[in-house]
This record gives structure tokens, sequence and C-alpha cells, in this order.
């Protein structure tokens, strides 16, 4: 089903005739606070049975054995699917048709890959029954030694990092920069794995009917699960409806659909009725992706004057023992400083893990904190305050490509930011700062980039003969608010205003509008309705032109301009006609028009795309236990045209609270001895709670990029992140004079440094 979302808003708020840049609250806000917005596993076909997955408990071997039998007696239990009974495919799971085809275990042998991995699902008429026939499998296994940590095998160059970009880069002599410095700062961090914790896990209700498949999902990318599923069972792409109207979450990890997720499916056909699949909390650590652990080793060079000569940036990363996905780290430093020599290289280790994709900035948060806090400790060494080593060496073009960017707005989100924080009375030297109570207190700073992303969609618009309008597109909506966004440029599209528009949005039978990830969601779709409102109202404006009976016959030269559903002349807008009276005369129901958004090769080939900002954060340490508080935190960003100035501020604290998680809180722990997670569950995979995290100031900074897109959009869902985890961990050093070169920063590390 389509979601459709009534606008009927008062036109009040209205200023200049504009929609986009007005703080507009979410228009699906009233359906989620009331418990009315249906997410994929509030859907309760007739029939419907539930799946519950059993999970390995040993990283590495193979299943010898289940208990089939035992779990079929009990009552409720309606089959048990396994790698000996199962449906067949039509492809491997295993193979990699593209680059987004990442391999994913749907029961095809016996062979255990990673800690969680799916090895039988159980099929009852209730939850409780399959959930209890799955404990009732009891697995034996032939268990071989896990292979777990960075140390965990031979290292070797991965073919690519991220999607597609070189493993190493190299720009000017390295060895002669370093050599021709004065100081060269020398320093490895090393960052944990962490996983996706949305609220919402991943859960799908699939129902068959014959070879047409109907499924409700949660899905950062329809249209790639339509392809995904369709070559999987062997159907057409378009046999397969995918609905998913509301997520809870996704940060990467719902971009593709995941084996759970098919799974399901599998369910439903094997049982031949509808089937309902949601994972346990603690089963999302393993199938769908995280972010994997990092050991970064930065040097950097300066002269006499606080100049760069050099930056080398080597990561070490993992993947899976197979499948290949290289978390780019060490490409954040490819944009930011502008060191006449420059060396970034990957090294990778296969270890026994679920395959570690995309998270939240994959590669630019893992990387910018090494960044940041090297460029910190050089600044030190060079007797030079932070800001003032960052505003001496940023970069004005793109220091690998030699592209020009908008480096002028950096300028301007360091002198912001730092004038509100109040950085101008910060000590150079750490430990000079106390509170009140005798805390230490620190300020550390960090600068924050991302690139301006935008992938491939389309949208549909529509004039409707009662003069309002329709727009969709296949778009998704995290939380994040995209859909009002979008819905803000839909209505300028079309000259209309929000309370005459219905946007629908949420249902893979409405236009392609790509994947919601990259934070090049808002540019793409924007782009696709920006122009298909263009295509709809220059169909109108010929019907009107073209007809000797329309006061705008004629104007077709002259040109005319769409505001409040109607159409005025532009060299005389006294003279004007409604959309309702040009279809009416034209004796049409409607009028429609597409388009499609995706960016300009000519553009990206002669400039470099980034959104930039600066995040400025004050922790307090007691002296005695170590414990460590963030108590305030100040952030700049520039991302171009600001649509919605209300959701762009919430996601920019998002991601600076999820910056200052990186730095203190988050990370999973591996037992090195089975290969399993420890901490699989919110009770002990720390994330920051509502008392962990300060006040939080955020400025937007004007910017007008027109190499971008038409709109001149850029994302900010990833960005806050960039510059916030730098900032904090750098704080922390500024109030102990500790430097804390793992992450998360621990009490313990803090506690022995000040205790020495």
């Amino acid at each position: 089903m389509t979601l459709e979302i009534s606008l009927t808003r008062d036109p009040a708020h209205l200023r200049h005739g504009s929609n986009i840049g007005q703080p507009l609250t979410r228009t699906d806000g009233i359906l989620k606070v009331t418990g009315k917005a249906r997410y994929a596993a509030d859907n309760h076909p007739p029939g419907m049975l539930y799946a519950v997955i059993a999970t390995s408990c040993i990283a590495r071997g193979r299943v010898t054995s289940l208990d089939v039998a035992a779990a079929k007696r009990h009552p409720g239990v309606v089959d048990v699917m396994t790698p000996s009974h199962k449906p067949e495919l039509a492809e491997d799971p295993d193979a990699k048709g593209n680059p987004f085809a990442f391999r994913m275990e749907l029961l095809q042998s016996d062979a255990v890959r990673y800690a969680n991995q799916a090895i039988a699902v159980v099929i009852a008429e209730t939850l409780e029954a399959a959930t209890e026939g799955a404990a009732l499998l009891s697995p034996r296994y032939q268990v071989e030694i896990a292979r777990v940590g960075l140390e965990a095998g031979e290292a070797y160059a991965p073919p690519v990092v991220g999607i597609g970009n070189p493993a190493e880069v190299v720009v000017g002599d390295i060895d002669a920069g370093l050599a021709a410095a004065s100081k060269v700062t020398d320093a490895t961090y090393e960052t944990p794995a962490q996983y996706h914790n949305a609220m919402e896990p991943h859960a799908i209700v699939a129902v068959w009917d014959g070879d047409r498949l109907f499924i409700d999902t949660p899905s950062q990318g329809m249209a790639f699960a339509q392809m995904r599923v369709a070559g999987l069972f062997g159907i057409p792409p378009g046999n397969i409806h995918v609905n998913s109207p509301f997520l809870g979450g996704g940060f990467g990890s719902k971009g593709l659909i995941s084996g759970p997720q098919v799974l399901g499916i599998m369910a439903a056909k094997l049982v031949g009725r509808p089937v309902k699949l949601v994972l346990r909390r603690s089963q999302m650590y393993g199938p769908v992706g995280h972010r994997p652990p990092t050991r970064q080793r930065l040097r950097i060079g300066t002269d006499d004057a606080g100049m760069l000569t050099a930056i080398d940036h080597h990561a070490r990363i993992v993947t899976s023992s197979f499948d290949d996905f290289y978390e780019p780290a060490a490409d954040a430093s490819h944009t930011l400083y502008a060191a006449p020599a420059i060396h970034t290289a990957h090294e990778a280790v296969r270890v026994d893990t679920g395959t570690p994709l995309f998270m939240r900035a994959p590669g630019e948060a893992t990387g910018s904190i090494a960044l940041e806090s090297a460029i910190d400790e050089a600044a030190f060494a060079c007797g030079i305050d932070p800001l003032e080593f960052r505003l001496k060496n940023y970069a004005e073009v793109e220091p690998t490509t030699g592209k020009p960017f908008s480096s002028k707005a950096l300028r301007q989100c360091y002198a912001k930011a730092a004038e509100r924080f109040g950085w101008a009375r910060r000590p150079l030297a750490p430990k000079q700062m106390r509170d009140e109570n005798g805390f230490l207190v620190g300020w550390g700073m960090g600068t924050a980039t991302f690139p301006a992303i935008m992938f491939q969609g389309n949208a549909r618009a529509v004039i409707r003969a009662d003069g309002k309008g329709v727009m969709e597109t296949g778009a998704h909506d995290m939380g994040q608010g995209a859909w009002t966004a979008l819905a803000q440029i839909s209505a300028d599209s079309l000259g209309l205003d929000l309370d005459q528009l219905t946007f629908r949005s949420g249902s893979s039978d409405l236009p392609d509008a790509g994947i919601a990830g990259g934070s090049g969601h808002t540019a793409t779709v924007g782009a696709a309705i920006h122009n298909a409102g263009a295509a709809v109202i220059a169909n109108l404006a010929e019907l009107a032109t073209s007809d000797e009976r329309s006061p705008l016959f004629g104007a077709g030269n002259a040109g005319v301009i769409a505001r409040g559903g109607r159409l005025h002349r532009r060299d005389d807008e006294a003279r004007s006609e409604g959309y309702a009276e040009i279809l009416a005369r034209a004796g049409l129901a409607e009028v429609d028009g597409t388009g499609s958004g995706a960016a300009d090769p000519a553009a990206q080939s002669q400039y470099a795309m980034h959104a930039h900002g600066a995040v400025f954060a004050e922790v307090k340490v007691d002296p005695e236990l170590g414990q460590i508080r963030a108590t305030r935190m100040v952030g700049a960003f520039a991302a171009g045209r600001i649509i919605n100035p209300l959701l762009v501020q919430s996601q920019l604290y998002g991601g600076m609270i999820w910056g200052l998680s990186f730095a203190l809180h988050e990370e999973a722990v591996m037992d090195h001895r089975s290969g399993r997670i420890l901490n699989a569950n919110l009770a002990e995979y720390h994330v920051p709670v509502n008392a962990d995290v300060p006040p939080m100031d955020v400025i937007t900074v004007d910017e007008h990029d027109p190499h971008v897109n038409a709109l001149g959009i850029k994302g900010v869902g990833e960005i806050g992140i960039t510059g916030s985890a730098g900032a904090v961990a750098n704080a922390v050093w500024h109030a102990t004079g500790i430097r804390v070169r793992r992450f998360p920063i621990r009490i313990e590390e803090v506690v022995m440094g000040l205790g020495g």
C-alpha cells in the first residue's frame, strides 16, 4: 500500500511564497506519537505464521546435528527450515553480481562463518511456539578456532576500499615531506567495532501469491531489495511489491536487504502461508553489517612556521572471512589539510565475523577521529593553538585532486563556532582549567567534513482537475523527516501551498527514488521532484499559452511563473489563470510530468563537493575517579541550501551525539576465545542516554554552492559525527594532559595517567 501523507498546514507559515527554508514539524509526527504509524512488524495478514531464527553460538566450524524432531513435536510448530529442508533458490546467494551484492547466509550448507549466523528457522502458529521450538533444536557443532581481531591473520592490500576507492593514494613525495619537517607527530589510534542498534530491528512480513510476492520490510533502498530478491527467487522485479512506509532508524544497515529478511521470504514460500520474522536485539550483532575495528598510524610533518609538510595515514582494517567490505578509514586525510605530500594506504585482515558494511559515515567516522586527534597533537608540538593551526593549514582546494571546493564556508564555520563557544579564552597547555568543584576542564575541537553525494532517483508529478497536486516518489524516511522536506520541495516545484499537495511515498510501485544513504537522499530525490514539478508546470503552461481563450495566450516567449496554484505571466503578473481553469477548458482530468535526479558528471569532474563544519567540545574530568562528562558542545556546519532548518538541526544534533558516543561510549566487546560478542544488547553495549548528552548548540552557516545540484542541497545526516568525536577526544587531552589513542576513552586509562 502506498503511503499518502495529508498536508493540511495553515499557509500562514509561508514567507515570500516559499515552502523551502521553513522550519516545519514532521508531517508524520502525529502518526508516530499517537501509535498510528504502521511499521513492518505491525502488519498481520490473515493466516500469518511466526518465524524465529536459530543462530550459531560458535564463530567458525559446522553444524553436525539439529534436533528437528523435538522442535516439530512442540505444540504450535508448523515446520523447521534447515539446509536440508528449504525452498531452492534461483541464484547462489554468494554470487557477486554488482558492488552492492554482498554475500548472505541462507541455509545453503552446514558451514558456520560467524557467531549469530542463522542455522535454522522455526515456523509456528505463535511467536512463543516458534521461540521455544528454536530452543529445542539443541545444535551440536564441529568447532574450529575463531580468527578474531586485527592480528587474526596475514594482512594484505585490498583491491579497493569503500565502493571502488583506491586502497592507496599518493600525492607528492611523502618521504621528502617527512624528512623536511622540523617536527613529526607519529601516533597510532585504535577504534572498536560498532554495531547497528536502530530502534526498529530488521523485520519482514512476506506473503506469496503464486509467483508474486508482497513484503512489508524496513528498507533504505526498495529498488535494490526488489532486484536482489528477484534474482534469488527467479521472478521479475515487477512481481515484487515492497512496502516500507516507516523505518525506525537505519544508519546504513537497511540499505541492502539482509539474510534474515530473505529467510522470512523463504519461510513463507516453504509453508505456503504469510510469515513474519523479526530479529531479536541480540541477533542484529552479526548478519546486518557493522563498523569494523581499525588501527591507524598517522605521521604528520610540520615546519618551523607550523605549516604541514606531509600527512601519512595508514589504516589496518578487517573484513569477514567470506566477503569483501573495506572501511576507507585513511581516506579521511584526502579532503581537509593542504599538505604538499599526502600518502594514504590500507591493509586488511580476514576475521570470523559477519561482513562489515555501511554504518553512518563509513570511513569518515573512523578516520576523522584519528586524523583530528593527530592534527591536535601536531598543533601542540608546534606550540600553536589548534584552531589557528587548522586555519593555517586547511585546504583551499581538495588536496588529493586539486579540485576547488567551498573552502570559504569552512572558515566561516571555524569563526562562528569558536566565537559562540568562547574558544579565545582557552589556554594552550593542558590541565590549566578547573571548575568550582575541582573537576579538570578541557576544551577541544574537530573539523567536520562529508562528501556531497548524489545517486539516481525519479519522481512523478500531477496537477489534478481541482487544481491540487500530487507528487509520487518511492522515497525512504528513516525517521529524520525526509518526507517533510521532500514535500516542501514538492510544493514549491508545483507552485502550490502545502495544503494543496498530496505526497505519496514509501512503496516500490512508485518511481524509484534510489537509496537513502550517503547523506544524499534529499539532494537526489529533491532534484527529481524539482524536475518533475518543472515538467508538469511546463505541460500546463503549454496548454494555457497556446489557448486563445486563456489570459496567458501568447506568453510562451515571456514565460510564466507558477505560484499559489496559478500561472502568472512574467512580464505582467496581473494576467494569470488558475490550474483548475486551465484543465477544465482543455477537458483534462489531470496533467502530469516526470523528472529524475542525479549528479552532473561535468560538475563533478571540475569541483570537489563537500559539506563542512567545525565542532567545539567541553569536558569535565574527576581528577580522582577519572570519570569523564561532556558538558558543552557547539557545532557550526555549512551544508548548502537548508530545506527545513528544524529537521537539519535535529540531524546535526544526532550526528554530534554519535560523535560523543564514538569518543566515550560505544564498543562491541569480542570474546577472543569463542568469537562471540559479549555485550550484544542495549544494557551492556553503551550508547549515550539523556544524562550523557550535554547542552548542544548548532549553527547553520549560509552557503550557496551552485555546482552540487540545481537546488544547492548537501547532506547533513553524517557530517556531525566527523568533527564531534575528535573534538571530545581532544577536550579530554586538554583537561588531563593524557593523550588516549584507543577509543572509546576508558576511565582506567585516564585514572592511570592522572595517578602517574
